[in-house]
């Protein structure tokens, strides 16, 4: 997780995380949607499949970024928002 309301307009935090699969992309998708429901905190949008490898979960202040490990070295979103402040990373 990347605190990046800093240097970013529309949102505080990125999650971003890998699935193996497309059946584990989508499983990780939907986790993250039904806990944050159970929470009480509903998403704004949503897009991408896990086909295509990323997809995507706003939730107004966080973001979400799922990704295959192909897309995820391809998009390099890591590097691309380095200057954001890392609050959690899990290997």
């Amino acid at each position: 997780m990347l605190a990046v309301g800093e240097v970013c307009s529309f949102a505080d935090y990125f999650v971003i995380c890998s699935g193996d699969t497309d059946r584990h992309i989508e499983a990780v998708q939907q986790a993250i949607v039904s806990e944050m429901k159970k929470n009480g905190v509903a998403s704004h949008h949503s897009e991408g499949t896990a086909d295509s490898g990323w997809m995507l979960v706003d939730f107004g202040s966080v973001v979400v970024h799922i990704f295959s490990s192909a897309k995820r070295d391809y998009y390099q979103l890591d590097d691309l928002w380095r200057t954001g402040v890392p609050v959690l990373s899990i290997q």
